[in-house]
């Protein structure tokens, strides 16, 4: 009998697949999303150096205990906005949207919507 992949194997296929196609670099970094069951993350990395330059998650100081809960698709706005905003203080306007092998739906959507209101380009 086969055995059938799981959903952690299936995401991390594509995954891996997203990663061979995009690249961030100083001028343009790239915007990395981690989805956990209570939580969501969201980190600008500059890949020719192997740098990460900035990290917002709803566990950051400006968002704990200020949300219901970290899972849901009003955390993602915020956490989304609140990276916008740290980036375009650090002079980073423009990013390279990695969705790290999730469906581009639900609280991936609402972070990269709340992200670009916030300023950034993707």
């Amino acid at each position: 009998m086969i055995n059938k992949p799981d959903r952690k194997e299936l995401r991390n296929k594509r995954r891996v697949r997203v990663r061979k196609k995009i690249f961030g670099t100083g001028e343009r970094p790239r915007l990395n999303v981690f989805r956990s069951l209570n939580n969501i993350y969201a980190s600008l990395i500059d890949d020719e150096k192997g740098v990460t330059l900035l990290t917002v998650s709803t566990l950051s100081p400006d968002l704990k205990g200020k949300l219901a809960s970290g899972g849901n698709k009003e955390a993602a706005a915020s956490v989304g906005s609140l990276i916008a905003r740290a980036a375009l203080e650090k002079g980073i306007k423009k990013v390279v949207f990695d969705r790290a092998g999730y469906l581009y739906h639900g609280r991936v959507k609402a972070l990269a919507d709340a992200a670009r209101e916030g300023g950034l380009e993707f």
